[in-house]
């Protein structure tokens, strides 16, 4: 088991949450250089209304302007993970993995594979069936089919085996956010949420309390809160 400290950052804006990302990717990966061991961070957060574009991305996939973005008290903002372009906001989990991917034995395909699972289990505990999608990053529900709808975005930073950002799992989002783009670049699929597909609100608590328990058993993660 590799000790992780979870950090629950409740609700907060995007920026001050990438920044405190920033700095914890570059203190472990400091540690890395020095030959030290390295931590590993986790951190939980719901945003505030955000559009984010990944660096592959397209401004083409953002729909509404400056103005229009501002009445619907969103930000849009251009990021360093991989990935188009997705929305972030209250009642969505947003989870936010610091770690040294040689603590856990893994290399990048294998990391990203294990936060889809992390996610397909999760989900699974609602009674709805997670899937992959090829060629299309994240967890989605009827994937293949024409009523293919993304449940959660994933998108990574590696540097020197550390990563940074994460996913993104809608529970109870309003997902009316997501008609003023592309999300993910997508223009023929759907979104969904935990809430949408069970028919209700679920607890924002419990939800966390599942993701956690995941990372538990596929990455061997022993948490410390703070």
């Amino acid at each position: 088991m590799k000790k992780t400290r979870l950090i629950d950052l409740g609700v907060a804006s995007y920026m001050p949450v990438w920044k405190q990302q920033e700095e914890l990717h570059q203190e472990v990966i400091a540690a890395k250089l020095r030959g030290e061991d390295t931590g590993n961070y986790l951190l939980f957060v719901e945003h505030n209304h955000v559009y984010t574009l990944g660096k592959s991305g397209s401004e083409a996939n953002m729909l509404i302007n400056a103005i229009q973005l501002q009445a619907a008290h969103a930000e849009f903002v251009k990021v360093n993970r991989g990935g188009d372009i997705t929305y972030h906001g209250p009642g969505q989990l947003v989870v936010y993995p610091i770690v040294d991917m040689a603590n856990f034995g893994v290399g990048v395909k294998d990391y990203v594979d294990r936060l889809e699972e992390v996610v397909i289990r999760t989900v699974g505990e609602y009674g709805i069936k997670g899937e992959r999608l090829e060629g299309a990053t994240g967890v989605w529900i009827d994937a293949h089919t024409p009523k293919a709808r993304k449940i959660c975005a994933i998108g990574i930073k590696c540097s020197r085996y550390v990563t940074m950002h994460g996913f993104a799992l809608n529970v109870n989002t309003n997902l009316d956010y997501f008609n003023y783009i592309n999300p993910c670049g997508f223009v023929d699929k759907g979104v969904t949420s935990i809430a949408k597909e069970v028919g209700h609100e679920v607890s924002m608590i419990e939800v966390k309390m599942v993701v956690r328990q995941y990372f538990e058993e596929l990455f061997g993660m022993e948490f410390t809160e703070i």
